[in-house]
């Protein structure tokens, strides 16, 4: 029988590979996961080895799982609303990184992000939220400053969902964590947002809509 430490574990890129090529099965409706034979939940539970993480929204829209069509164990997943950067959340990265060793970090948020425009309304009108969801909401909105106040409404909120991705992503490569493990080239991070009609996730390159 193999065993979890004779898998080979896929670099970075190769786990990048992973993802698209799953999301491309989603989108053609091509699906993998028809059932999961009791043999593979046995070896689930020795331990788990998952390719890359994924941080992404709560939304019941964007499941990662779904999304890049990933089997058990494939992914290891945070997800909290607009994928805001806690300390909790950065504890659960650390360990995927230290423990997991995943070679890859996503950072995934989507279209019409319901905590980005919340976010939005905070900023521009000073609109007030239920108490714990405006913590949330005033950890967005740093990731929002420049955007152009000319854009309409809707395609404010799309710069703002992209702008929110970087964020993350950067207080993520800010840490001693991300920047010590960036320095030993065991770290890639990417940030991408799921486009909700479609079911195509978009990879944003570092100047890709700035």
């Amino acid at each position: 029988m193999t065993t979890l430490a004779r898998i080979p574990r896929p670099t970075a890129d190769e786990a990048l590979a992973l993802l698209v090529a799953g999301n491309e099965r989603f989108v053609r409706g091509k699906t993998r996961w028809g059932g999961v034979p009791l043999e593979t939940l046995a070896d689930l539970a020795k331990g788990q080895r998952p390719f890359a993480t994924i941080l992404g929204c709560s939304d019941s829209r964007v499941p990662p799982e779904w999304v890049f069509d990933a089997g058990l164990g494939e992914l290891f997943v945070v997800r909290v609303a607009g994928h805001v950067f806690s300390p909790e959340v950065a504890g659960s990265l650390q360990y995927a990184g230290a423990h997991l060793e995943t070679p890859l970090f996503v950072v995934l948020g989507h279209e019409g992000c319901g905590a980005v425009h919340a976010s939005l309304a905070t900023k521009h009108e000073g609109a007030q939220h239920r108490s714990r969801i405006q913590v949330l909401v005033d950890s967005i909105v740093p990731a929002l400053s420049g955007l152009d106040p000319s854009l309409s409404p809707s395609e404010q909120l799309a710069k703002a969902v992209e702008s929110n991705v970087r964020w993350t992503v950067s207080r993520i490569l800010a840490t001693p964590e991300g920047q010590a493990r960036r320095a030993e080239g065991r770290l890639k991070i990417v940030g991408a947002v799921y486009e909700i009609e479609s079911g195509r996730v978009r990879f944003l390159s570092p100047g890709d809509g700035s």
